[in-house]
């Protein structure tokens, strides 16, 4: 079998054809799917009793890795079978893996399936000869990679046998934030802790790797400041009107309006149960939204994402603090309206994108992405693009990317598939994207790359400047002159050239001198893991559930404890008590694009009294509908104080497992330890 390997890609599979472990290290576009892929093809044809899992951490990736790596080299040698959150076979997994010689599968699949007993679901890693771990930078901390790598270690040090082979893959393992060598070289050394692993990268092909992988030329496309910003300074003197009516410890202690260390502070506040600093804050977060949405597209369209908020809360108003917000608004709506309509005060980063673009796109081959921040930022430049003439003149046709979700700004993962497709055959030329594009997607080589008013790290910047593969393509930074794009985009370029520093000097130290660090490095991990389990379980054991009182957060109306709830499937946080219902209303069905093996969404719910969303109903092993919550928008009351969990595993009290559900007489219900009506 021919797999056409090029000579960097043949000098970086050494190690792994060697059976030993290694992270393959090469930029995106190098080739490090279809080097493992080879890496794979040859673990099966010399290994007694081979069985392969590749492990991704995006569900589209799945497929893509199915259908464009590996099905098509290694189908005529072995069972391949791909898995993922959408498969319904996925609750067989266990019995799957028995069946295949191969299986390519989300992270999160094989992990629930170490944790799940029951014999057709369950699996060990010892079941496999070979994990191969995409973009494999993400096993750190809590990543799912990391958990079963953690595993893995225990194991390792524990001295049990029969481990699988590791081959990783990343375009970048970065430098973990971190400025200085030495603490770059710990990061890398922590990775390759984590991994078990060896980095390799090319050494003597390094001028091949360069033509096949050439850097796009970057463009600095510095803007100046807004001179006059009359409707940002209006919005800036409406905030200023809601702090006076806080208390002014509360108010002095906010940052920067129109910065996220702003929006983090009123992210904070929304959790207090003063309802009145509540309130505030949350409105105060739409106003941060509306001053960063000017900052980065139109004005008028932060000004439509204020009106739609305010239209939505009309009928929703409880008290005089909420009267007062809705009033603010509603007297200075008119004159916000008319300032954003005002084009001499437009945002000028648009008109340098507008070059941007049009420079490119003169080209009628052109094929580019737009990076931005935040889903709706991507609605806000798609309208923008698809409303601009001179655009539309150079025949500029734009999709929208996003994350995969249920939310209103979401893509379903069909839709994502869809838009990718149609920019492959040349339907759509520019991907206006979020940063779901930077990593891991198949997608076509781009001659423009643009990153609008995205701040992320040297990983992420690595990965979109790597989507600008073609010939002569441009990378080009839209930034105002001295502002914090320029300012992290400048960083990201020295931690580039540091990660670099850094894994040569790991890939220098002696066999000995790296496996001391690395055994080092993964003693104190297992202890650490084993002190933080202690704690989860300690911080789940501190109060009963009865002692646990849920009030909305929108409201603050107190609705049930903790001793109604039960857990399904470790997954579902369900309300059994039958009187529940009257403290919510339903709203529409929820619709999701896969299905599951023992329930269906139902509808969503909210807060009777403020309309608060809190989570659906699902109907469970098709008997009995009941309420699923999402403990973000609860506030929970023990006897400690006030809490706003943003996560079902941050409680401080054991929610109990049901036993079964029960069906009788026309009566449904679902029982479980200490039940009501026990």
């Amino acid at each position: 079998m021919d797999f056409n390997l090029r000579p960097y890609q043949e000098e970086v599979v050494q190690t792994a054809l060697r059976g030993e472990n290694s992270i393959i290290w090469l930029p995106t576009g190098g080739g490090k799917t279809r080097a493992a892929v080879y890496v794979t093809h040859n673990h099966l044809e010399t290994t007694a009793n081979a069985k392969v899992a590749v492990l991704v951490n995006k569900v589209h990736l799945v497929d893509q890795h199915f259908a464009k790596e590996f099905k098509p080299y290694l189908e005529s040698r072995c069972k391949i079978t791909a898995i993922s959150g959408d498969s319904n076979e996925k609750d067989l997994f266990g019995r799957l893996v028995k069946a295949s010689d191969l299986v390519i599968c989300t992270a999160q699949i094989l992990e629930n399936a170490l944790i799940n007993m029951e014999e057709e679901k369950h699996v060990e890693l010892t079941d496999f000869t070979l994990l191969v771990i995409d973009e494999c930078h993400h096993t750190q901390k809590e990543s799912v990679y990391n958990k079963i790598m953690g595993r893995y270690v225990e194991k390792k040090l524990r001295k049990e046998g029969n481990l699988p082979q590791i081959l990783g893959l990343t375009a970048s393992p970065g430098t973990g934030g971190n400025r200085k060598l030495d603490k770059a070289v710990d990061h890398v050394l922590q990775i390759c802790a984590n991994l078990d692993s060896v980095i390799v990268s090319t050494k003597n092909f390094t001028p091949v790797l360069q033509e096949v992988v050439p850097r796009p030329k970057k463009h600095y496309d510095i803007v100046e400041r807004r001179a006059l910003d009359p409707f940002g300074d209006h919005l800036k003197s409406m905030m200023s009107m809601i702090h006076e009516i806080m208390p002014s410890t509360v108010s002095r202690s906010l940052r920067e309006m129109g910065t996220q260390e702003y929006e983090a502070d009123v992210v904070e506040l929304e959790k207090t149960e003063n309802r009145l600093i509540a309130q505030c804050a949350l409105h105060l977060r739409q106003y941060n939204d509306a001053l960063l949405i000017n900052d980065t597209v139109r004005m008028v369209d932060a000004f439509r994402g204020l009106d739609e908020f305010y239209n939505s809360r009309k009928t929703k108003l409880l008290d005089g603090t909420d009267i007062f917000l809705q009033g603010l608004f509603d007297e200075n709506r008119m004159e916000l309206k008319l300032l954003a309509l005002d084009d001499r005060y437009e945002n000028p980063k648009l008109a340098r994108l507008q070059r941007t673009l049009l420079d490119e796109f003169s080209d009628k081959n052109s094929h580019g992405i737009l990076f931005s921040k935040t889903r709706r930022g991507t609605h806000c430049l798609y309208d923008w693009v698809n409303t601009n003439l001179a655009l539309l003149r150079v025949n500029i046709k734009a999709g929208i990317l996003t994350g995969a979700g249920t939310g209103a700004n979401h893509m379903t993962q069909n839709g994502q598939k869809e838009t990718i497709q149609q920019f492959r055959v040349g339907v759509l030329n520019l991907l206006i994207s979020t940063s779901v594009a930077e990593e891991g997607l198949d997608i076509p080589e781009c001659n423009l790359v643009v990153r609008y008013g995205l701040l992320t790290n040297e990983i992420a910047q690595q990965q979109a400047s790597g989507r600008a593969r073609a010939m002569n393509s441009v990378y080009s930074v839209v930034a105002e002159e001295g502002g914090r794009d320029l300012r992290r985009e400048l960083i990201n370029e020295y931690l580039e050239s540091l990660t670099a520093k850094a894994i040569d000097q790991v890939q220098q130290m002696s066999p000995r001198e790296f496996r001391h660090k690395i055994s080092e490095l993964q003693q104190i991990a297992v202890l650490i893991r084993i002190q933080a389990e202690r704690k989860k379980d300690e911080r789940k054991q501190r109060y009963s559930p009865g002692q646990a009182q849920f009030q909305c957060r929108g409201c603050f109306l107190p609705v049930c404890s903790g001793e109604e709830l039960r857990k399904i499937e470790n997954t579902h946080h369900v309300n059994i008590n039958p009187e529940f219902v009257r403290h919510y209303r339903t709203g529409g069905q929820v619709f999701l694009e896969r299905s599951f093996e023992d329930w269906e969404p139902g509808q969503v719910i909210s807060c009777n009294k403020c309309g608060k969303d809190w989570g659906m109903e699902i109907r469970f092993r098709s008997v009995v509908i009941l309420p699923c919550l999402k403990i973000k928008n609860f506030s929970l009351k023990t006897p400690g104080g006030k809490s706003t969990p943003k996560q079902w595993k941050d409680v401080e009290f054991q929610v109990k497992e049901p036993i079964y559900v029960i069906k009788c007489a026309g009566i449904s219900g679902i029982s479980g330890t200490g039940s009501l009506g026990n």
